[in-house]
């Protein structure tokens, strides 16, 4: 194990790792090159395609509405989820950098789970955003003026920070005595506290259940506001009226798909796969951080009419979809 630092806490000496080691894949370090090649490809776009998106948004003034405010919050959060986790990953696969401090690791971890959370939410603001648009159509601008859309935005914000805040805090609290290694490509909550050699029961309880009611209780309102938003659909008297209102949920739905699937299934690899291997889980894991932020700016890009005519401006010289 590598140096040891101690802490005091109560008058007790907790021995703590200088450092972890992150161990990346296990099982696949021959092909580390390759994989790092899809990983890279999948950052680079995420990051072009949310700033992209960012920028029309900011420029053109047809697109502060809510809808493209939400989205706004969601190329940010999605911008800091790979960013927070994906340059170490690549540091990993290329150069072999496993060494990441201990308060390094600790801050990864927050602005892990953190922004994971803040993306759960803004995803049922959106679900609201479109409950609002197509049940209650005529109301829709005085009720979601840009001032609630600010308080969602902090309350967004509020609600991730402090829910996981203790994290970090519980860790530090408790002794690593043992193996520094990390059996992941970053700092995950779960990954550090098995290496802690103490009762890690009240830590096991408290992010598992904190996550899985955040996110479970977010997915269950977007669930309802969806049976809502179903019945209202049903209940227009013109087909073409029932396709053009679904055709403005499609893009929401696709990143709905995009974070939950992948959540599901970590989660349920995490609690019930003993027998999958290591690496099938640290590869779903990587993807269910690196599948939302580059898959929604294209969902959003091919689907909003409003985007892709801003994108022609610039690819194609003000050359138009409807030309």
């Amino acid at each position: 194990m590598g140096p040891q630092q101690e802490i005091r806490v109560d008058n007790i000496s907790i021995p703590q790792p200088s450092m972890f080691i992150l161990m990346g894949i296990p099982g696949l370090e021959e092909f580390y090159p390759w994989i790092a090649i899809p990983f890279c490809s999948a950052y680079i776009i995420a990051l072009l395609g949310n700033v992209t998106l960012l920028l029309i948004i900011y420029v053109d003034p047809r697109l502060h509405e809510p809808m493209y405010l939400f989205l706004c919050m969601l190329s940010i959060i999605d911008l800091v989820l790979s960013t927070s986790t994906m340059p170490k990953m690549l540091g990993i696969l290329w150069f072999d950098f496993r060494e990441i401090i201990f308060d390094a690791c600790l801050i990864q971890l927050f602005f892990l789970h953190s922004f994971a959370i803040m993306e759960s939410s803004v995803l049922l603001a959106m679900a609201f955003d479109r409950y609002v648009a197509i049940c209650n159509p005529l109301r829709y601008t005085t009720i979601l003026t840009r001032l609630l859309i600010g308080k969602i935005g902090l309350a967004v914000v509020v609600r991730a920070v402090a829910f996981m805040s203790p994290l970090p805090f519980l860790l530090k609290r408790l002794p690593f005595c043992g193996s520094n290694l990390i059996h992941h490509s970053y700092c995950e909550h779960m990954a550090v506290v098995k290496l802690a050699c103490a009762d890690t029961t009240f830590n096991n309880i408290y992010g598992m259940t904190l996550v899985s009611f955040i996110v479970g209780l977010d997915l269950l309102f977007i669930i309802l506001s969806y049976i809502l938003i179903l019945r209202a659909v049903f209940s227009l008297a013109s087909r073409q009226e029932r396709l053009t209102a679904i055709g403005t949920c499609v893009s929401h739905i696709g990143a709905i798909l995009t974070f939950y699937v992948p959540v599901s299934l970590t989660s349920i690899i995490h609690r019930f796969g003993h027998s999958v291997p290591l690496h099938v889980h640290i590869l779903l894991a990587s993807c269910y951080l690196m599948g939302p932020p580059m898959v929604n700016p294209i969902i959003y890009g091919v689907k909003t009419k409003q985007i892709r005519d801003n994108l022609n401006k610039i690819f194609f010289f003000k050359k138009t979809l409807d030309e």
